[in-house]
């Protein structure tokens, strides 16, 4: 049998065995999916989690069952393309013909000291179960810092508030205003929204330092009772050990194919790979689709197409809170109660599908 291990069950691997558990699998195709968890988290909506406003078991969705797929648990710690091998840290090692490395991110602390020691985080379900019991533990009054106010970092944010009206809550934006590439009105229409709900958000920042109760914003220090950290992702370790070309970010630059360019039996897909777009589901949804068509390819011995299309983006759809949200999607701003609806919309669709 030929054997297509895939690393990572988001939201990239995902949908590449949607679209090959199907009649059209080749029967000498055997495929390994390996993950630390046994379900696919639904990242996106790991705020809400934190938040303690949707339970654990919304944001899980089970894993697809087939007599050709086989789920290992485990945790990789180290990928070996020129052995055509991946190590876990059970000590297993898994063989492949074709490797799919969709590990994801964690998070990026750019050196500021304290940061990784004495921040919360979101990303992954471990992860925001943890601060979702720290958030809610706290006393009325507490003063939470939110470092970064990008899509993670807002939606945090303002579903923390709706979980949390005895919470103070700051939100620390390194740009002069929230969302600043997109249009001035989708800016102003998120912070009226934090305006309106006593969510300070604190522009032009700079965190330069974190200690267990302070948070340091250029001179001035600020005191807090916990600090959740959005402020930016990086790839995981065992992709960041791999001896190939990356990016100024540390991720994987591929060729067209979405490829190492000197191993061409291993893909990135996803938060590791080195794209002209920032790393989202919708980016590694689209790769995947793109990954599929390349392997078929592989497997029936047929030449690779000369030209991969370009990925092309439906823009993003955010939430505040549970009735309002915020969407950029064709070059159009959508705000309010239909850009909540729309997410939600597509949160049901996702799981459907996937479920």
């Amino acid at each position: 049998m030929r054997k297509l291990v895939l690393l990572g069950a988001g939201y990239g691997n995902m949908r590449i065995l949607l679209r090959l558990l199907t009649k059209e699998l080749p029967k000498d195709i055997e495929i390994t999916l390996v993950d630390r968890t046994p379900f696919h988290s639904l990242k996106t909506e790991f705020y809400a989690l934190a938040s303690g406003t949707v339970s654990d078991s919304v944001v899980r969705v089970p894993l697809p069952e087939h007599d050709r797929l086989k789920v290992v648990s485990g945790e990789i710690i180290e990928i070996r393309p020129d052995e055509k091998c991946v190590y876990l840290d059970d000590g297993v090692q898994l063989m492949y013909d074709e490797l799919v490395i969709g590990l994801g991110c964690e998070d990026n602390y750019h050196d500021v000291p304290g940061a990784a020691e004495y921040t919360y985080s979101i990303q992954t379900i471990g992860k925001s179960r943890v601060t979702y019991e720290k958030l809610l533990g706290l006393g009325s009054g507490a003063t939470i810092g939110i470092v970064g106010a990008g899509l993670s970092g807002i939606e945090l944010a303002s579903e923390l508030r709706e979980s949390r009206p005895d919470l103070n809550i700051k939100l620390f934006d390194r740009g002069p205003r929230i969302l600043r590439d997109f249009p001035e009105r989708l800016s102003n229409y998120v912070k009226g929204w934090f305006d309106e709900h006593n969510v300070d958000v604190v522009a032009s920042s700079n965190i330069t330092k974190v200690e267990p109760t302070t948070l340091f914003n250029h001179e001035e220090t600020i005191a807090v009772d916990a600090v959740v950290w959005t402020a930016g992702i990086r790839p995981v370790a065992a992709v960041q050990n791999i001896d190939t070309e990356k990016d100024g970010s540390g991720r994987v630059v591929l060729n067209m194919y979405h490829q190492l360019p000197d191993f061409n039996d291993v893909y990135i897909v996803g938060d590791c790979a080195a794209l002209p777009y920032a790393p989202s589901a919708q980016v590694a949804e689209e790769q995947a689709e793109q990954i599929v068509r390349v392997l078929r390819n592989v497997w029936n011995n047929e030449p690779l197409p000369e030209t991969m299309p370009e990925i092309k983006l439906k823009g993003f759809l955010g939430s505040l809170g549970k009735k309002q949200g915020f969407a950029y999607l064709a070059d159009r701003t959508v705000t309010g109660r239909i850009a909540r609806l729309l997410k939600s919309g597509v949160l049901w669709m996702y799981k459907w599908h996937n479920g």
